[in-house]
């Protein structure tokens, strides 16, 4: 039985969280034609809500919602507290150490991810992509050897194909179609853990100006996040080592508290709590595997972005981050390909992508290596991630220009606009230009690109 057939778009995204919003939105903001295909319907719940200033002020910045962030009134997050390693009293680390995150971009958000979420895909809408929600894809089409559509069921159950010249997979860690790229996804023997979380309200704060940290507390049987998302409302999960998995078999929420009890300061910041128990916060959850990489995250008219692609253990927040980051990378690549000026063809564009978002998974997931050997202290922590990030600057510095997702060095990660990193970049290029010198920034790799002026696509450097 044949499908109805749609019209052809140059881009087609499969997924409407954070990393297909910015794909989209990035794609069509260069007037190229994009569908974006959601299976849910939004607003919808999702873990993942501690944000990094790298997404807060850089990629926000370009997809132009900072202002509806600031509206939101999302809970401000200076950096985060930590119980962990030998330490026996809790540690504080701040954004504003590093130079990257300093003055307005020394904060980030926790966020309820149902309001941020759709804050982005409403913005995907607003700059011109065809959002359609409650459509779920079952597939991928090919042709000539490369994907070139997508086949799905829309809202009403009846099944459509629309092709494109470009499909972006960015349906999550329970994506259909990832496989459509080749290759097998990869789970860590290292951090195949598992996570229990629900919600509290009444939960205590830290002291100022701390009170929006993330606090991470280390116990025997793993780690807890504890992450406040309004002045009543606290994100309370447990990570569990594999010898600890047997513990959630049963009841979710007795298995949460009776953890609970066990880890004293998390135990004291909930004493006067209550679980919610109803609405999308009244479930107890659980993820697991959830720490993998796919062994390809592209082919022939088709990339991975976000968790489609790989995901890394949830203690520094870093999801939402590749998700984004990835989208940004992706969206590079497309433009360039699609715009055809300056000329560099697919399998090079897509060979950037991919490098630098395995590099950037590299270095969260070589770090947490480190940061799981529970012997160490902070002045440690600080000094794997200076190695693993070569960084110039301090120890401290290194560690928070890592967890704050700005180790990249990738410049559209700190500006808090645009327009601003255009005029910025305009006058840096004026100045270098008038003296005889390159502008352009050195590639990540021996024979790779840079990015563009704007930042939407790739240039070749100059030398």
């Amino acid at each position: 039985m044949g499908h109805a057939t749609m019209a052809e778009y140059d881009v087609i995204v499969v997924g409407g969280g954070p990393g297909g919003s910015t794909v989209s939105t990035l794609v069509a903001m260069q007037g190229h034609r994009v569908l974006l295909l959601e299976k849910e319907t939004f607003p919808r719940y999702q873990i993942g809500e501690s944000l990094l200033p790298s997404t807060v002020h850089g990629i926000c910045g370009l997809l132009g919602v900072s202002e509806e962030l600031k509206k939101a009134q999302f809970m401000p997050k200076r950096g985060g507290t930590f119980r962990w390693g030998s330490s026996p009293e809790p540690w504080t680390f701040s954004f504003a150490v590093s130079a990257k995150f300093s003055g307005t971009t020394s904060k980030a958000y926790q966020v309820e991810r149902m309001k941020f979420d759709q804050i982005l895909l409403d913005n995907a809408r607003h700059k011109g992509v065809e959002v359609r929600e409650n459509c779920s894809v079952v597939d991928v089409t090919e042709s000539d050897g490369r994907v070139s559509g997508v086949v799905f069921d829309d809202a009403d159950g009846i099944r459509q194909e629309a092709s494109a010249r470009f499909v972006v997979d960015a349906s999550g860690n329970r994506s259909r179609i990832q496989q459509g790229v080749g290759g097998r996804r990869i789970y860590s023997d290292f951090f195949k853990n598992i996570a229990l979380f629900g919600y509290f309200e009444g939960g205590k704060r830290l002291h100022e100006p701390n009170s929006g940290n993330i606090l991470c507390a280390a116990f025997d049987s793993g780690w807890f996040w504890y992450i406040p998302l309004t002045p009543e409302l606290t994100s309370v999960g447990v990570v569990l080592r594999r010898d600890a998995l047997k513990r959630v078999q049963g009841n979710r929420e007795k298995a949460l508290m009776a953890l609970i009890e066990e880890c004293p300061l998390i135990a004291e910041h909930l004493s006067e709590a209550r679980r919610v128990q109803e609405g999308p916060y009244g479930e107890v959850r659980v993820r697991k595997d959830y720490s993998y990489c796919q062994e390809k995250f592209s082919r022939p008219g088709m990339l991975l972005v976000g968790d489609a692609a790989c995901f890394i253990d949830p203690v520094f927040s870093s999801g939402v981050h590749l998700a984004t980051y990835s989208g940004l990378l992706a969206a590079r690549s497309i433009n360039t390909v699609l715009g055809g000026v300056p000329a560099i063809d697919e399998k090079a564009c897509f060979a950037e992508y991919e490098a630098r978002y395995r590099a950037e998974f590299s270095r969260f997931h070589d770090f947490l290596v480190s940061f799981y050997d529970m012997h160490q202290d902070e002045d440690s922590y600080f000094w794997s991630a200076q190695k693993v990030t070569n960084g110039a600057g301090s120890q401290l510095e290194a560690f928070v220009e890592l967890v704050g997702g700005g180790s990249s060095d990738e410049g559209a990660l700190f500006d808090s606009s645009l327009v601003e990193s255009v005029l910025e970049e305009g006058a840096r290029i004026q100045v270098q230009a008038a003296f005889g010198e390159s502008f352009d920034d050195e590639p990540m790799r021996t024979g790779g690109l840079i990015a563009s002026t704007d930042g939407m696509r790739w240039a070749q450097p100059a030398f």
